[in-house]
């Protein structure tokens, strides 16, 4: 097992209050495997990705274990979690172009990283070897014309190519575990599609663990094996993406599924979620999801439900268990 977590918390400190972004989530993921965590947009699951590599602001704080490899990352000081952040570990934001400096050029900004990696080695920072290395780097994402990508400002690059630098960032460092927050809500359908593709074959070429955070379901499916549905902070549902899709269980989860377009306009009208994701200051009592759940019961509003397991799936719905 790569990565295993355990009754993680995340609070934020507010003028309002403490906001509980994270609630007891559980879940593990192994070398090579790839998990897609979903749901609606203030569900946690940007939250859960930062808190994995100990990128929360300030007014956060966290409980429970995240443990890397038999090493515990949020028991662990500073200085050597930077070792570990951008090596073993490497995070694709919601928007590449913030992940890199404006004023540098690319090629300086992936031989950095390198140079940082020799460095820690102990080896001597070679810039011709590192420069080629590089300049394949860019290659192995598909990257046309990459020396002369290497020469452009973030600026002058389109979205694909900017998040294909990224990724190319990514792949020269070799990480054991690659996030992706969102990495393809900000491009175009064509590009979309790309960066999927692309992901998935590096995903088998080099062997890495991926955790897929998205709130679309449907491209959730082209990359994942196995689906974590997060609800209010809570997981709703986890397992594996055809049994979650096909046969949802969870009425959260049955809800994306049914929100998903499949038909034309013609056909009838998309179908919603009724209501909206509670105010994560003063959450519902019981299940969080039972104000907007069709099949609500007199213990849902009293009772958060635990765990259940069934049918390869975990779950937490008082229907169940």
């Amino acid at each position: 097992m790569l990565l295993d977590v355990k009754g993680l918390k995340v609070n934020y400190k507010t003028i309002y209050g403490r906001l509980e972004a994270v609630r007891s989530l559980d879940f593990s993921l192994d070398k090579g495997e790839s998990v897609a965590i979903v749901g609606e947009s203030g569900c946690g699951k940007s939250t859960l990705g930062h808190s994995l590599v100990r990128l929360l602001p300030p007014n956060a704080s966290t409980g429970g274990s995240v443990v890397l490899d038999g090493r515990d990352l949020l028991k662990m000081k500073e200085r050597e979690v930077k070792m570990i952040r951008g090596s073993e570990v490497f995070m694709i934001f919601q928007d590449p172009l913030n992940s890199l400096n404006p004023v540098k050029r690319v090629s300086v900004q992936l031989m950095e990283g390198l140079a940082l990696k020799q460095r820690r080695a102990g080896k001597s920072f070679d810039e011709k070897a590192t420069y080629k290395e590089v300049v394949d780097g860019l290659s192995s994402v598909r990257m046309p014309d990459p020396e002369v990508i290497m020469e452009r400002y973030p600026h002058q690059l389109s979205g694909g190519q900017i998040q294909r630098v990224v990724i190319a960032m990514a792949l020269l460092m070799k990480p054991k575990l690659l996030i992706a927050d969102e990495p393809t809500s900000a491009l175009d359908v064509t590009i979309q599609a790309q960066v999927i593709k692309l992901i998935n074959e590096l995903k088998k070429e080099y062997g890495m663990a991926v955790l897929f955070i998205t709130h679309d379901m449907a491209v959730a499916y082209t990359v994942a094996n196995r689906f974590l549905v997060m609800y209010a902070g809570e997981l709703s549902e986890t397992g594996p993406v055809e049994k979650v899709v096909g046969k949802p269980l969870h009425p959260y989860t049955v809800a994306l599924v049914n929100s998903i377009p499949t038909k034309s306009r013609a056909e009838g009208d998309l179908v919603a979620i009724p209501g909206s994701p509670p105010n994560m200051l003063a959450p519902p009592t019981g299940c969080r999801f039972h104000p907007r759940c069709p099949k609500v019961m007199d213990i849902c509003r009293k009772e958060n439900p635990g765990y259940t397991t069934t049918d390869d799936r975990t779950l937490r719905c008082h229907l169940y268990g």
